[in-house]
């Protein structure tokens, strides 16, 4: 029995048809919005048009361990099962030419739609997201690598290593701002590897009020951290290094001071003053060993927020680190996280990353609120794994259905609850750290040697 032929069609796809399944966190309307106020809409008809690449580069995080050809096959996957019965095969693009396309629409877009879009969202209900009536917010930084091309090296830079060696991969630094309580990213910048974050982390406070309590580590501590949270009237809690002293000024009723910190010699010059701190200090077992740690705060109200309270509460801050691990290691299981090999679209390809990470979390917020659950109850690889699954059913509905398949996605994530955590910490170690292969170095790019026909010659021949 002969096989059926297939009539091959280049698809016209609509902007409306690619990501009904979330269409309520990235609705085809900011997509065309960001276009617009981007300038970066087609100026004729085109295979690719501009919504078509944006979708793609937010999916390619959520396949984004295969190639660029098989997410673009995925993510059409509905609309192609649907012209199955008419004897049409949807025609696949070529990765030269997908690449062509996101080289024409540029990162400015993706920048644009993540500006539309991400906002925190937690209420005052929302359980472990307010501290008397404070929204939590953490802020830190982490590093990956990009592919290792001249252009990527020049923009981004490599790491320092030792006299004679050089890096294998140049590398890419981003800042974060998350909501502590939703692991929403609400903001994000990136930067030159060599651009440190002390000085970036400050370019995030643009997304900071008067509502929240930001909360980061001791590598942030600095008086311009301090002064800047303070002019946006925003409060502020963080841990300090061990090499910077208080003078006690205050002994407080709850064993908390009041000190001041001084402010540097620029800023000095500048003609900034000493700023009114409060300092807590709590001690932690690690190890067998008591260490000290100490936090600075400006919330001097002792009978609201207590300094066993602030000392709990601050090691919510730890939930940037479980963001970054969804972020890099869940989401993004590449190995090299990013795939292109060019700035302009490294760029282009971090923003849509962080907006299917904000896509999946804000759908796991309304799944947790409707459960009426903590968000970081839901298993964040499960509804990974519901997303994808959505994403080519939705494609196959009516407008009708929209709503009964939406009600199953919340339900389906609603499902994947895991059990509280256990009151422990684990080792940052591994079971392999070596690997038998000799390090790759910059010469043996491109040094494979060629196949060999092989011959066979008689040595001795049998009597």
């Amino acid at each position: 029995m002969s096989l059926i032929n297939f009539v091959l069609v280049s698809p016209r796809i609509q902007p409306n048809q690619l990501f009904k399944a979330i269409e309520n966190v990235i609705s085809s309307e900011k997509i065309s919005e960001a276009i617009t106020s981007s300038k970066s809409l087609e100026r004729r008809n085109r295979n690719l048009p501009t919504h078509v690449i944006v979708v793609l580069v937010i999916a390619m995080s959520f396949w984004s361990s295969y190639g660029i050809v098989a997410v673009f096959k995925n993510l059409i996957g509905g609309l192609a099962e649907k012209y199955i019965t008419l004897q049409i095969r949807l025609k696949t693009p070529t990765s030269s030419s997908i690449t062509e396309a996101r080289q024409r629409v540029g990162p400015r877009v993706m920048t644009r739609l993540f500006e539309l879009i991400v906002r925190p969202l937690a209420t005052p209900f929302t359980q472990g997201a307010f501290l008397n009536g404070l929204r939590l917010m953490a802020v830190d930084g982490t590093v990956f690598d990009v592919p290792d091309t001249e252009k990527n090296a020049k923009v981004f830079g490599y790491p320092g290593t030792r006299p004679g060696t050089k890096a294998a991969f140049p590398k890419v630094r981003l800042v974060l701002l998350v909501e502590a309580g939703t692991h929403l990213i609400c903001d994000a910048l990136i930067s030159p590897y060599k651009m440190g974050e002390r000085v970036r982390v400050r370019k995030l406070l643009r997304s900071v009020n008067s509502q929240m309590l930001l909360m980061w580590d001791r590598g942030l501590h600095s008086f311009k951290m301090v002064k800047s949270v303070l002019d946006k009237k925003c409060h502020f809690l963080g841990r300090m290094p061990k090499n910077v002293k208080f003078e006690v000024v205050k002994t407080l009723s709850d064993g908390s001071y009041i000190s001041w910190i001084a402010p540097d010699r620029k800023s000095k010059k500048k003609g900034a003053k000493r700023i009114p701190v409060r300092i807590i200090e709590y001690v932690i077992e690690e190890k067998g060993k008591d260490v000290v740690y100490r936090l600075i705060t400006d919330l001097m109200d002792v009978e609201k927020f207590p300094a066993l309270l602030l000392a709990k509460e601050y090691h919510s801050r730890w939930e940037v680190e479980n963001t970054l691990s969804e972020f890099k290691t869940y989401l993004n299981g590449r190995r090299t996280k990013v795939r292109s090999k060019k700035p302009r679209e490294v760029i282009q390809e971090i923003y849509g990353w962080l907006l299917a990470h904000y896509s999946i979390r804000c759908l796991m917020f309304r799944a947790a609120t409707e459960a009426n659950l903590p968000p970081l109850r839901l298993s964040f690889t499960g509804c990974l794994r519901v997303v994808q699954q959505a994403i080519p059913k939705f494609q196959k509905i009516t407008e009708n259905e929209n709503y009964l398949f939406f009600s199953w996605l919340i339900t389906e994530m609603m499902s994947e609850i895991i059990p509280p955590r256990q009151n422990r910490s684990n080792p940052r170690v591994v079971k392999k750290t070596r690997c038998k292969f000799k390090k790759a170095k910059p010469i043996h790019r491109g040094n494979g040697s060629n196949y060999q026909t092989l011959t066979f010659n008689s040595i001795k021949a049998v009597a």
